[in-house]
């Protein structure tokens, strides 16, 4: 009866620590992926301007896949709104580089220009903000790690 006991405890025990570990070794290997993207990340905001999250979207894309679940509706809401820049300017035909001082290219339509207006609100909105910010304090927090967003 006793061994029984043990065996079942044990089981019990494998059983408990197991999703525990998995989520160690998510948060682990999100940790890495942030350290891994850091330097790119910093150089690209250093030195990006205006276009900086544009040219930041691959990376931050890679850091959402490696992202535990806690953080996944802030990178989710990261890249949904400089998705929709991107698009915005892809079906406008216009380059973010084409922007003079935060002005539209000359001949670049009406609604063009709002969706652009549009969609460049969206990424400078407060709930994007917020989850910028939950993402950096979510790196500095759980993986030690300064990211510059």
């Amino acid at each position: 009866m006793t061994r029984s006991r043990c065996t079942v405890s044990l089981a019990a025990l494998v059983l408990l620590v197991s999703p525990l570990a998995g989520c160690a070794s998510e948060q682990e290997e999100y940790c890495q992926a942030v350290k891994d993207h850091q330097e790119r990340l910093s150089a690209i905001m250093a030195d990006g301007g205006p276009t900086a999250l544009l040219e930041a979207l691959d990376s931050f894309r890679e850091l959402r896949a490696e992202a535990p679940s806690d953080i996944d509706d802030e990178w989710q809401q990261v890249i949904r709104s400089i998705e929709a820049l991107q698009q915005a300017l892809d079906d406008a035909g216009v380059d973010p580089s084409d922007f003079t001082g935060g002005r539209p290219p000359e001949g670049l339509d009406q609604e063009d220009r709002e969706a652009i207006a549009q969609a460049a609100n969206e990424v400078g909105s407060q709930e994007t903000e917020v989850a910028l910010a939950g993402v950096r304090q979510q790196a500095l927090d759980v993986c030690k790690t300064q990211l510059w967003l």
